[in-house]
């Protein structure tokens, strides 16, 4: 109510201002749907958040106007041979040069679903975010799924609840801190 302890209202003919909506998005690249499951539930974390407007893409269909019209990132990718995906690589490719130096300081974080150890997949994310200048606002998450053999490599992913409410947890916090203007 008007006027009571702890209530704000503006001054009569005062325009209203309403905070204006943020955008997340999340590039991914799976081969066997761990890492699309991992991504989804950051996205679905994220969009908790009633202010952010959550997109999630695959690599080959982002590029250069998605990241521009992006405030925050999530970069998603298996381990492929300890390294990220090719299509993962391809995209930063192809984004690179056309948003460099016009994306500077926005937050990102990542997530890795590895068959044995992803921080090299990490590594070489971070490495290309330092060069867009983007802002690591989390550590790698890495789900380690423990395919070792040719037959589990290839086999279809089943991420587990912990997990995916890691990831998620991940999600809701970008989301939140970009919808507090943290990031």
């Amino acid at each position: 109510m008007p006027g009571q302890p702890g209530t704000l209202t503006a001054p009569a003919g005062a325009a209203q201002v309403t905070p204006a909506r943020k955008t997340l998005l999340v590039v991914y690249h799976t081969m066997t749907g761990g890492t699309l499951q991992m991504a989804r539930a950051a996205a679905d974390g994220a969009a908790r958040e009633p202010a952010i407007d959550v997109r999630l893409l695959h690599a080959a269909q982002a590029g250069p106007d998605d990241v521009l019209a992006a405030d925050g990132m999530i970069f998603a990718t298996p381990e492929n041979l300890a390294a990220m995906s090719g299509l993962m690589k391809d995209f930063f490719d192809r984004s690179y040069y056309p948003v460099l130096d016009r994306i500077n300081g926005r937050p990102y974080a990542c997530l890795i679903c590895a068959g044995s150890d992803g921080s090299n997949a990490a590594r070489q994310i971070e490495r290309i975010c330092t060069g867009w200048r983007l802002r690591l606002v989390a550590d790698a998450l890495i789900v380690c799924t423990h395919a070792q053999t040719p037959e589990d490599i290839l086999r279809e992913k089943h991420i587990g609840p912990l997990d995916l409410e890691r990831c998620a947890d991940l999600g809701a916090a970008i989301g939140a801190g970009l919808a507090m203007g943290i990031y």
